[in-house]
């Protein structure tokens, strides 16, 4: 997994690419801590590099989902495609994840 953060405005972009497992997300989580720690409130979490994601990883990003939102905040997925999408799908949290103008 490789992953990256770039910010345009007020929002912050956090782009996730390769896999997003039980492996990879322990290196992922101190970065979501730090975006909930530095108080961004507008995240998008951008998979369209993602070939794959486990329970693990959706569970780090509903962590993030949840985090931000208590704090006022929104959280949104875009660029999700084949497996990641379905998993998504089958999980309903495309449409928890998904906002107005943001594509899955």
């Amino acid at each position: 997994m490789i992953f990256w953060t770039s910010v345009d405005g007020n929002t912050v972009t956090l782009h996730i690419t390769g896999e997003l497992d039980a492996v990879s997300v322990p290196d992922l989580r101190p970065t979501l801590d730090e975006l909930i720690d530095r108080g961004h409130k507008k995240i998008v979490v951008d998979l369209a590099g993602l070939r794959l994601i486990d329970s693990s990883g959706v569970g780090a990003i509903v962590h993030l989902f949840r985090r931000v939102r208590s704090l006022g905040g929104s959280v949104v997925v875009r660029g999700a495609t084949e497996q990641p999408l379905a998993v998504l799908r089958l999980l309903k949290l495309d449409q928890l994840l998904i906002s107005e103008g943001a594509r899955l």
